[in-house]
């Protein structure tokens, strides 16, 4: 049985990860950070009872700050894939929390390097870059594009690309990064854009809210299904060589055009509901992301089917089941006849 290392295992990506790993037989074992609060939610739906003889699922406390504790764990675990999604995420709050970003997102991925390199396993490597690394380079983008960060998490990422680069080159590792472009889900967390968009709409229709306050709506944006994405980061570990792909629609949208679509999906209009609020600003804006997959197409054989239209209606449909309201029906519906078998659960 194959194990995996997970870093940021409660995260959106993480789970879906997860739950895919394990839906390919893989025994998955996860970084948490210790809290006074319960942060699992999304993937208590797979934890069984590490008590249980069936368990495939193992949860550690560690830190991405702690190179002993990484090490440790790598060390005693002896995974054949390592998966680093963990990190300061949020490019808005980076801005707040420049030194803590660097830290974790850059540093972070170093010491996960660095305890691979001195394993005496043969372990594989993925490193979750962004397509925040592109900045204001021209779109589309993809592999060969210049990197021109426009933020502090975009710098971090960067760093940590260029580290995984540097140890594939010059260590022999089996260490490959995956740029993925925006990728949501209900899963996603309530203060990113998409969440917070549908997320407010569920609320505004429960009657439980009545403005919903947002920064630049001219960003452009590239949006996928994240359930789809993670598959690709398992592709990339079955390669017989390492190399870095770029995960994307090649579909850019505004984020005025999410915003409508969304309100719409539910007949409401948005200029109703929606005010400009200053704090939301970027200092540094990237403006327009749309990726160029080809490589991924070609080489692992990924290109998405759930696109636009149908991520906006997902995820609407998901919060308004949240709040007690029955959806409209049509993300499920998407979901039913794109993926027969899909391996993930109904959020």
């Amino acid at each position: 049985m194959k194990k995996a290392l997970i870093t940021g295992i409660t995260g959106q990506d993480g789970s879906y990860l997860a739950e895919f790993l394990l839906s390919k037989g893989y025994e998955v074992h996860g970084i948490i950070r210790r809290a006074s609060t319960f942060n699992t939610a999304r993937i208590d739906h797979i934890y069984v009872d590490p008590h249980d003889p069936h368990a495939r699922l193992f949860l550690h406390y560690g830190d991405l700050s702690d190179s002993e504790q990484i090490s440790n764990i790598i060390y005693n675990i002896k995974p054949v894939e390592v998966y680093h999604l963990g990190a300061q995420s949020h490019v808005r709050v980076s801005f707040d929390i420049p030194e803590y970003t660097g830290n974790v997102t850059a540093l972070g991925t170093t010491r996960i390097l660095e305890a691979i390199k001195g394993s005496e396993n043969n372990i594989k490597f993925y490193q979750a870059s962004s397509s925040e690394m592109f900045g204001d380079s021209s779109p589309p983008q993809n592999e060969g594009t210049s990197f021109r960060p426009r933020s502090p998490y975009a710098i971090a990422k960067l760093y940590a690309y260029w580290m995984t680069v540097n140890y594939r080159e010059g260590h022999g590792l089996f260490a490959c990064n995956g740029i993925l472009f925006n990728h949501e889900s209900p899963r996603r967390g309530e203060t990113f854009l998409t969440r917070k968009v549908t997320r407010a709409i569920a609320n505004i229709l429960a009657k439980k809210q009545k403005v919903l306050y947002l920064g630049n709506l001219d960003a452009k944006r590239d949006w996928g299904y994240a359930p789809e994405y993670v598959e690709a980061v398992w592709r990339m570990l079955q390669l017989d060589k390492p190399e870095d792909f770029v995960i994307g629609t090649g579909e850019a949208r505004s984020v005025r055009e999410f915003v409508e679509r969304a309100f719409s999906y539910v007949d409401l209009r948005f200029e109703k509901h929606v005010e400009i609020d200053p704090r939301y600003f970027r200092p540094t804006e990237t403006e327009e992301l749309i990726s160029d997959s080809g490589k991924a197409r070609r080489k692992i054989g990924w290109e998405p089917k759930i696109k636009f239209e149908g991520l906006v209606k997902i995820m609407v449909d998901a919060d308004m089941r949240k709040v007690g309201l029955e959806p409209i029906g049509d993300g499920a519906e998407i979901l039913e006849k794109k993926f027969s078998n899909r391996w993930w659960k109904v959020d």
